[in-house]
């Protein structure tokens, strides 16, 4: 019964012949091959269904059906829990009015959510890597509570309570339904994301993109303003090579390194302790490919629809990095545990300060892992790296306030400090995402007791050790030293 369950979860059969041919499970076909398509799609709607040629509504429409019908060719009548997850909280935010209905779709929308992934894991596949339907249903979850928290701002907040971001994406009026659901499901983002915010995708379906970010309180344009509709041909096809060369790397490097030989008895004996810092480094560098894949392919996806576009930089050049998932090159030369973090599945952690961080009045870096973690699902492992990321969080923030001032004397100092940071993160990242990979408590565990939960240990007497103040004094202090400058600037303008 597991079985046929399972069978049913991955959708048309149509291409299980290509399937046998590669060896590599239908689901995962279903996948790329719909976001391809997928990609195809977004060329030919931009530019036959392009904002001067035809109505909202109908754009609308098209990217929604399109979004439904990749659904059910993937996941089969699985996708039915999109338009339900999404239906149900619309009817919240319609009977709860504007003043509760934020905190009612937050619990909703992640009750749901949570309840198919428990079914998913513990009745069906546990431990199954392939694609599953609650990967879109993750992405919808984000949308739901943000467009939620967004008409709460915009309809029942005063503006002098808001923060600048929350200003910039305030609603100031209720989504119509069809407006709701093209947002959730439409065809670029709702197999792989990623998340955006309804202004953003409204001003795109309407023609507008960046045109609200543009306008600054007074009204005035800033920066360059060249093309109202700039090509995205050659970002997007710059995308294309990256995830290339992602899936290259992935598809010939990951099985070299597995990530459970961390785990292995007799690789524990035998293995010295700077070979184990480097095999753990080098198995967790491997996994990553696969996210660079699927993300930026994502991101391409929403590029050759005309989704995404952010302005132009200094030299008055296109920037396409709107919605985009991931630096690639920052994770990579990270410093700090926090700039991993930022560039790392950038949307999520958008929408993680923006729903928690921001709003919670009490340990929101412990409230914000916590939420983290229910929303990445119900494997113990999650729940193992999101308690050490808490640790380690506070561990690299008290080091950064305490440490950092003393090397910044001189370039050579800075470099050492640069050199011994990037390893020090690198290893503790890698440290703290390994429950993440193996899912299940045992393995987690034995890989920490391998260790000593040395990194536990020495993060927790670095927090304790070192004193970091409040967030909430921080705040003041940085609003008064702004406030401060202000005043002299006017000062300076004045005598001028």
């Amino acid at each position: 019964m597991a079985t046929d369950a399972i069978s049913a979860c991955t959708g048309s059969s149509l291409l299980q012949p290509i399937s046998e041919i590669i060896n590599l499970p239908l689901d995962q076909v279903n996948f790329v091959v719909c976001q391809l398509c997928a990609l195809l799609t977004a060329f030919w709607f931009r530019l036959y269904l392009h904002p001067s040629k035809t109505s909202p509504f109908v754009r609308h429409v098209v990217a929604t059906l399109l979004g439904l019908y990749f659904a059910l060719f993937c996941f089969g009548w699985y996708a039915l829990h999109f338009l339900m997850q999404s239906g149900i909280t619309y009817g919240i935010m319609i009977i709860a009015g504007v003043e509760h209905m934020h905190k009612y779709c937050l619990v909703v929308a992640l009750a749901y959510l949570g309840f198919c992934q428990i079914t998913r894991v513990y009745v069906f596949d546990y431990g199954m890597y392939s694609a599953d339907f609650t990967g879109p249903m993750m992405v919808i979850t984000q949308k739901i509570t943000s467009i939620a928290f967004e008409i709460h701002d915009g309809m029942a907040r005063k503006e002098d309570q808001l923060t600048q971001s929350q200003k910039l994406l305030a609603i100031r009026r209720m989504p119509s339904l069809l407006e709701y659901f093209s947002y959730n499901c439409n065809f670029m983002g709702i197999l792989a994301g990623p998340t955006c915010s309804y202004k953003d995708y409204i001003a795109f379906i309407e023609g507008k993109p960046f045109r609200h970010r543009e306008l600054e309180n007074n009204g005035k344009l800033q920066g360059k303003t060249r093309l109202n509709d700039p090509s995205p041909n050659m970002e997007v096809v710059r995308k294309l090579g990256t995830c290339f060369l992602s899936l290259l790397v992935f598809l010939s490097v990951c099985k070299v390194f597995p990530v459970e030989r961390n785990t292995d008895d007799d690789f524990i004996a035998t293995t010295p302790i700077y070979a184990k810092v480097v095999y753990l480094y080098l198995s967790m560098l491997t996994t990553r490919p696969k996210y660079y894949f699927v993300w930026t392919l994502a991101d391409a996806i929403n590029n050759a629809a005309g989704f995404g576009f952010n302005g132009y930089d200094s030299d008055g050049k296109p920037q396409w990095d709107l919605i985009s998932n991931l630096r690639i090159m920052n994770i990579e030369l990270a410093t700090s545990f926090k700039v991993f973090l930022d560039n790392w599945n950038i949307q999520t952690a958008h929408w993680l300060k923006r729903v928690c961080y921001e709003r919670c009045p009490y340990n929101p870096t412990a409230a914000t892992f916590l939420l983290s973690a229910m929303w990445h699902g119900a494997y113990p492992g999650y729940y193992l790296t999101f308690l050490t990321g808490i640790v380690v969080t506070l561990a690299a923030r008290a080091v950064r306030h305490n440490v950092r001032p003393y090397f910044l004397g001189s370039p050579t100092h800075k470099f050492v400090y640069d050199v011994i940071t990037w390893a020090s993160t690198q290893i503790a990242i890698c440290y703290t995402v390994v429950p993440f990979v193996l899912l299940s408590v045992g393995p987690s565990l034995k890989f920490y007791r391998s260790w000593y939960f040395c990194l536990h240990i020495g993060c927790v007497l670095l927090a304790i050790a070192l004193p970091v103040k409040p967030r909430h004094l921080r705040l003041k202090e940085q609003q008064s030293i702004s406030s401060s400058s202000d005043s002299t600037d006017s000062q300076k303008h004045k005598a001028t």
